[in-house]
């Protein structure tokens, strides 16, 4: 999480809108190409048993499933827990799964993982090297010593947040902090993008009822205020706490688009594509 750039931002939305066409794009050539096959009008389908149960394609991630059962969404729908094997996706729960009620121990360990992940730490040290470059904040000076203030800065905004909006905030406000794809089954991709984008200002309880993002839009907010306390005088502007807050929930918000579709872009960048096996003649 924490602050970055709005040339950055602008970057990553141009990114995340790339990305979305490119899959919009793909699943209109993808349903052409996958026409059920026309069945013979003398072959006729067998009726079901009385007593068969119904396909486990069919039960699964239902409203009215058991309680406490926890079905597997099938394998194009698994949220992995790092998109394409490098960025950290631990907060997401595959569409249609049946999961328990996320502990404070949960989220305490999720927000501690967000926050101690090699990738975190890389995150921190390029937007420590940008800030650098660009020379954001005067007072931190040049050469090794002042990257290693640029650095530490962004490491602490980053866990700040973190904490703030995974921990803190969620276990005060009763919220689950973890993001609940919808999957193919939920409707287009650009219904899904509109779903993730909204995971900003509305979120689950722990007893999963929907709420407004208390923890998103409250702990980034809170989060802002305590970096107050540690950068240079100069930077403690409210023009500077709100561009950074707002900011924060961007960079939340593009997270979210890409825990979505973390399985398209699976299949996509590894060629993977879930084949129904031909009937026997």
């Amino acid at each position: 999480m924490g602050k970055f750039n709005s040339r950055m931002g602008q970057s990553l939305v141009c990114a995340a809108g790339f990305m979305l066409c490119h899959l919009c794009v793909g699943q209109q050539s993808s349903s052409q190409q996958t026409d059920p096959p026309q069945v013979p009008s003398n072959q006729t389908t067998p009726a079901p048993l009385p007593n068969a149960p119904a396909p486990a394609q069919a039960q699964q991630g239902q409203p009215g499933a058991t309680p406490g059962t926890n079905p597997t969404p099938s394998t194009d729908e698994q949220q992995s827990k790092r998109i394409w094997g490098v960025l950290p996706n631990f907060r997401s729960v595959s569409a249609g799964a049946n999961v328990p009620s996320e502990t404070i121990k949960d989220k305490f360990m999720t927000a501690t993982q967000d926050n101690f992940d090699y990738t975190s730490l890389l995150y921190a040290g390029l937007i420590a090297g940008y800030q650098f470059s660009t020379k954001a904040t005067p007072e931190f000076h040049q050469g090794a010593a002042g990257y290693a203030r640029y650095y530490w800065h962004a490491a602490a905004d980053q866990a700040v947040e973190n904490y703030f909006v995974e921990f803190i905030v969620p276990v005060a406000t009763h919220e689950d902090s973890r993001y609940f794809a919808m999957g193919q089954a939920g409707g287009s991709r650009w219904k899904r993008a509109g779903y993730a984008l909204s995971r900003v200002v509305v979120t689950r309880t722990d007893s999963g009822k929907s709420t407004f993002n208390i923890a998103e839009i409250g702990g980034a907010a809170a989060s802002v205020s305590v970096s107050q306390f540690y950068y240079p005088s100069a930077d403690r502007t409210a023009g500077n706490a709100v561009r950074n807050w707002g900011s924060d929930i961007g960079y939340d918000a593009l997270a979210f688009i890409f825990h979505e579709f973390s399985p398209d872009l699976r299949r996509i960048v590894f060629h993977k594509t879930t084949s129904t096996p031909a009937a026997n003649p």
